[in-house]
């Protein structure tokens, strides 16, 4: 039976380890808010590993994760290839499904980029779209987050015709910043991509309900991780290239930096 680590130890992380569970594999977890000194034992003989802990503690954990391992990055909150460039063999796991939804057995379709993804996660109720751009569905994962939180900071509401144009309007953007950063446009047709951007634009996600506690407030500590806030910081710090018309960016940017506590 082949070990398999589980780098996440949350909601998102125990679903995604109970479908590789079911499947026969050994899963180890690793909770970096708990147990900081047994990463080392977690990854001892596994041949794969899921990260699924928040983007920021990835970057920490990645220099710790051997190379040859194939790793399957799960965590939504990156907009370039570059931290996994040292890895042999990685690919992307992304798409439209809240970890209630594995859990309950829902039937959902997910983006993959790696036939090994395939493999692994091998499931009645799962179906994949598949491409092999990695850079386009890493920065759809980061990318959904923001206008989510821009969406309930908007007073937006699911199911309106406001919502529907601010989808269009935002899904729009994301095409420009995808191809203007040399990824492909295709890829917002994926689960990865609109799908899961009309998803994560609802109360169930983490992101539109942050939004929503700023609606005509200025921005303040979360308490907890909120995605969205680390891309904003990412972009700030010019790791994409920003098209010169994706307005409702750019305002997002702008009420950002005018009304952070």
């Amino acid at each position: 039976m082949s070990k398999i680590a589980i780098l996440g130890a949350g909601v998102y992380g125990t679903a995604l380890g109970g479908v590789l569970a079911r499947n026969g594999y050994d899963i180890d977890y690793y909770d970096p808010l708990k147990e900081k000194e047994r990463l080392k034992d977690v990854m001892a003989d596994a041949k794969a590993a899921v990260l699924v802990v928040p983007s920021a503690t990835a970057i920490k954990l990645l220099p710790h994760i051997p190379k040859d391992i194939f790793l399957v990055v799960a965590t939504k909150g990156f907009l370039s290839e570059t931290p996994f460039l040292d890895f042999r063999k990685w690919g992307v796991l992304s798409g439209a499904g809240f970890a209630k939804d594995f859990n309950s057995g829902k039937d959902l379709c997910l983006t993959a980029t790696d036939e090994k993804i395939l493999e692994l996660f091998k499931s009645a109720h799962l179906k994949f779209d598949f491409t092999t751009d990695r850079l386009g569905v890493l920065m759809c994962g980061a990318l959904k987050n923001v206008y989510a939180l821009l969406a309930g900071r908007l007073g937006l509401k699911p199911g309106t015709k406001k919502m529907y144009d601010y989808i269009l309007a935002a899904s729009n953007e994301m095409g420009m910043i995808l191809k203007q950063n040399g990824a492909s446009i295709r890829t917002l047709r994926l689960s990865c991509g609109v799908k899961d951007l009309i998803l994560t634009c609802s109360p169930n996600s983490r992101n539109y309900s942050f939004g929503l506690s700023l609606k005509d407030s200025s921005f303040k500590n979360p308490g907890s991780t909120v995605e969205s806030l680390t891309t904003i910081k990412r972009i700030e710090r010019r790791e994409i290239e920003l098209p010169g018309s994706v307005n409702l960016l750019k305002q997002l940017l702008e009420d950002y930096n005018a009304t952070k506590c």
